[in-house]
């Protein structure tokens, strides 16, 4: 590869800066900025289990209420930074389903109002501003991601936990939204959360093992990631993973960090690995395309756009970057780059 396709490296690549660390395993290497994680909000867990909460909150004048839309929230800029667009209150809202998602410093209540198809007056998502949380999620401020995506998560789960799963009999909604009950069997049914690991991969040359899922456009790619299986270990699952779709023994797998992923339920566990060899032997239903790249290779292939790299609100993008040692630059950001591996 000529000289001149070899990016450089350096203290000047190094612009992201560790931004939020409250509630996170603070090591020289943990990745404390992933975008998903800085919900600054009190959830008011003992607060929820008052019958009246919703109630209470919509009641207020000063509650942030922010309408969710077909996935989208609405958004704005104020002095270049990106904002979510609360509303006031309406007297429908009692009887659309209302997610309480916590409370600021300043004793401010935060809820969610999910728009189902058919409600009236249900704002446009297509519209100006309305954006989801794959585009917008990375540049928001800590409060409003972690209000996105709190009510992306919930909503997701409300979408598909409608009946008892032991009956069968419709459930209803309490706790603020954060509990779905039967009134037949007296059951209780709580959100949901999938944990999965994706990991960077290095062999002995420090190049980064990336790969392409088969449901995945040409030159997309990003590092491992899959589900964390029953009474397995998180160190063990990474291990799984890579041998089953790459055919690579992992050794010093280290954890990076972490951030939630409703899409519709993950827990995203970023860790790195390095690979006791070289050579590749793909499982083709998991993975159709996986090579290795040196730091002056992937910056050239993203440069040119042989390769999409996953969004930046994914932690699969920061730790491609922490490898890299700074930013990757590519003229498209993919904000609605799919499926797991993609974190």
């Amino acid at each position: 590869m000529p000289e001149r396709h070899v990016f450089e490296v350096g203290e000047a690549a190094r612009r992201r800066t560790a931004a939020y660390s409250k509630g996170v395993s603070i090591l020289p290497e943990t990745l404390l900025d992933l975008a998903l994680s800085r919900g600054a909000l009190d959830r008011g867990g003992n607060a929820r289990r008052d019958i009246d909460v919703i109630k209470r909150a919509l009641g207020k004048s000063e509650t942030r209420i922010y309408d969710f839309v077909e996935s989208k929230m609405r958004t704005c800029r104020v002095d270049g930074q990106l904002r979510l667009v609360p509303r006031p209150g309406e007297m429908a809202d009692s009887k659309r389903l209302a997610l309480y998602i916590g409370r600021d410093p300043e004793q401010r209540d935060y809820v969610v109002v999910v728009r189902a198809e058919g409600d009236r007056g249900r704002p446009d998502s297509n519209a100006k501003g309305w954006l989801s949380l794959r585009e917008a999620g990375v540049d928001l401020g800590d409060i409003d991601a972690g209000v996105f995506t709190t009510g992306v998560a919930l909503a997701n789960w409300h979408e598909r936990h409608t009946c008892c799963p032991r009956c069968g009999s419709e459930t209803t909604v309490a706790e603020g939204g954060w509990v779905r009950a039967c009134e037949v069997d007296g059951s209780e049914h709580h959100p949901r959360t999938e944990p999965a690991v994706i990991m960077a991969v290095t062999d002995e040359e420090d190049r980064l093992l990336l790969g392409r899922g088969p449901h995945w456009p040409e030159g997309r790619m990003s590092v491992l990631a899959g589900f964390v299986e029953a009474g397995e270990s998180l160190e063990s699952a990474v291990a799984r993973e890579v041998f089953e779709e790459v055919g690579v023994e992992v050794t010093d797998v280290l954890y990076r960090g972490n951030q939630p992923w409703p899409f519709p339920a993950s827990l995203m566990v970023g860790f790195t690995a390095k690979a006791k060899t070289s050579e590749l032997t793909l499982d083709p239903t998991e993975i159709v395309e996986a090579a290795w790249f040196s730091k002056g290779e992937l910056a050239w292939a993203v440069h040119t756009g042989r390769v999409a790299l996953p969004p930046r609100v994914s932690i699969a993008r920061r730790l491609v970057e922490q490898w890299y040692g700074g930013e990757l630059e590519q003229q498209v950001e993919h904000s609605n780059f799919r499926g797991q591996a993609a974190q």
